[in-house]
């Protein structure tokens, strides 16, 4: 009697659920992606994997879409043609390859493709391509005088000339393969004077890598 209400006891303390299977916890896949990585220390064979892992890259939808169709190109405002049309500067100093928004007089924004085959490459540096900053301020300039070599603000080919910069800052290096997207702004315009103050900032990935006000004398100031 007593071994039989012991037994109920036990059974009756005993919830559905604690003498249910523990369901087993399985952690999702660990996504990883390799990228190469470049090693300053090592001059020729200095490369090496730098893998990042995501938990939750496994939980994304899957996109069957091939990177190259994931990414629209740049538009065209202006192509090299056009650019060589308002422009005097030509080969090897033409830094300006795209212009992707223009309003003439106010501002424009211009895209410079950097490639391994551009001149300045094999003098800096044979080891490490970089952009040479004064070249990122030309070609900032450069997308400047697209802004101001136009009717509207009575700059010419013949009298536009680059007069200064100031608060210049260099943010990241600029290498063989990226995309430098200027922009350049028209601050203030002295037509007295013929000068012109410009803001300009330049990106790769979204990111400023040079930034500084620009000085531009049109050549049409009167006394």
């Amino acid at each position: 009697m007593a071994a039989s209400s012991l037994s109920s006891s036990f059974l009756s303390s005993s919830s559905p659920s604690s003498l249910a299977p523990r369901r087993s916890t399985v952690s999702p896949p660990i996504s990883v992606q390799f990228r190469p990585r470049f090693d300053a220390a090592s001059k020729t064979t200095g490369r090496r994997f730098a893998a990042r892992c995501s938990l939750g890259a496994a939980q994304d939808p899957k996109d069957d879409t091939p990177i190259e169709l994931k990414y629209a190109a740049f538009p065209t405002v202006m192509d090299i043609n056009q650019i060589r049309d308002i422009l005097p500067h030509r080969f090897p100093f033409l830094l300006v390859d795209r212009v992707i928004e223009y309003n003439p007089g106010v501002s424009a924004v211009a895209i410079k493709n950097v490639t391994i085959n551009d001149n300045f490459f094999p003098g800096h540096f044979p080891e490490r391509p970089i952009m040479p900053g004064v070249l990122m301020v030309e070609a900032m300039a450069q997308v400047g005088g697209l802004v101001m070599l136009q009717p509207e603000v009575g700059g010419s080919r013949e009298n536009f000339f680059f007069a200064g910069i100031d608060k210049v800052r260099f943010r990241k290096p600029v290498i063989a393969g990226d995309t430098l997207v200027m922009r350049m702004t028209l601050v203030k315009l002295q037509k007295r004077f013929g000068i012109a103050k410009m803001e300009g900032k330049a990106y790769v990935g979204g990111e400023v890598v040079c930034e500084g006000d620009f000085l531009m004398a049109t050549g049409t100031g009167s006394e």
